[in-house]
């Protein structure tokens, strides 16, 4: 058992998101530059901890443009060659690596079809990289742990940029800065999730609930969870949960909301009351009094972050409750290279 790679990598976010918030402006305005006009849309395409920035992506990128954000499936065009019209669209293709050749494939293949393409990466000399005509480099260092961390948090303010390239984002500048010091102080708050983690040890299933700004945290923190401990976690929207999949909650899958307290807050508080009533080992990740507590001066919009974190957290706590190495999974490998 060790995690030693993993918490490292964890504990370097604060420096990654610092960085990268002294050049989101500059980010911001070179993807505004390259942003056809009156554009049509934006697609995003990734796969992975990247799809779930992704799904962020698409959330916040409509809430600013008003205009349609969607993720592309990439096996329409790398299995299935469907020829696309994608003029007046722009694309953005994540990830970490820059490796995957199935992101690689179809950023090109979207640019050949029209679109102005830019590539959020953390290896600049990566074929996703040269697949798009605007890199906007992550910069995050060297990762090491086979479960993607630092350069998660990092994607998840790249999409805020090109938000913020397309319209009015809901945060600010003095919110957007603080947001790192905001992630220092929850790091170091390592007591909640070691204490979740000794109460859901035993679990063999789970769901990680949340809804709007904070699917995308959910997403990544099931897949976390799965990633590091085999619990078999499902991050799922609090609406797409009552249609159907609650009837697997119970005593033996627990359930964590994550919540922003957003437009969401309401209907989360809500799906918490019927899990439980249901038998469900019910936590809650939120602002104030909560099982693991988000500081309540982040916005929502920004909170993508903070849950993202204490899913981490989580995460890599529960696998050294389970005896698990959360720092290489077995038989999972840092690049998954889909064609």
């Amino acid at each position: 058992m060790s995690g030693r790679l993993m918490r490292a990598e964890m504990a370097e976010q604060p420096r990654v998101l610092r960085a990268f918030t002294d050049r989101f402006d500059e980010h911001a305005e070179r993807i505004r530059a390259l942003v056809p006009d009156g554009p049509t849309g934006v697609t995003f395409v990734a796969r992975g901890s990247s799809d779930h920035a992704a799904v962020f992506g698409r959330y916040l990128a409509e809430l600013a443009s008003r205009r349609p954000a969607t993720l592309a499936a990439p096996s329409l065009h790398t299995l299935y060659g469907a020829g696309v019209d994608y003029r007046g669209w722009l694309v953005v293709a994540l990830s970490q690596s820059g490796a995957t050749p199935e992101i690689a494939t179809v950023c090109l293949r979207l640019r050949e079809a029209g679109a102005r393409t830019v590539a959020i990466v953390n290896e600049l000399d990566s074929p996703v990289a040269r697949a798009a005509e605007l890199v906007v480099p992550l910069e995050a260092g060297a990762e090491l742990a086979t479960p993607a961390t630092k350069t998660v948090t990092s994607e998840l303010l790249a999409v805020a940029a090109v938000a913020a390239a397309l319209g009015p984002v809901p945060f600010g500048a003095d919110e957007l800065a603080a947001l790192p010091d905001a992630v220092e102080q929850l790091l170091d708050d390592k007591d909640p999730a070691a204490v979740l983690a000794q109460h859901w040890a035993g679990a063999e299933r789970a769901f990680v609930v949340a809804r709007g700004l904070l699917l995308a945290a959910a997403l990544e923190g099931a897949l976390k969870i799965k990633e590091t401990t085999g619990i078999l976690a499902e991050g799922i929207s609090a609406a797409d949960l009552r249609h159907g999949p609650i009837a697997a909650s119970g005593p033996e899958a627990p359930v964590l909301i994550l919540d922003g307290g957003g437009p969401a807050h309401d209907d989360l508080a809500a799906l918490a009351e019927l899990a439980a009533g249901r038998g469900a080992p019910v936590a809650r990740c939120a602002p104030g009094e909560a099982d693991l507590p988000l500081p309540g001066e982040v916005p929502e919009a920004l909170a993508v972050v903070t849950a993202t974190v204490r899913g981490q957290q989580l995460a890599l706590e529960l696998a050294e409750a389970r005896g698990l190495d959360p720092d290489a999974p077995a038989g999972l490998s840092k690049v998954t290279a889909t064609q």
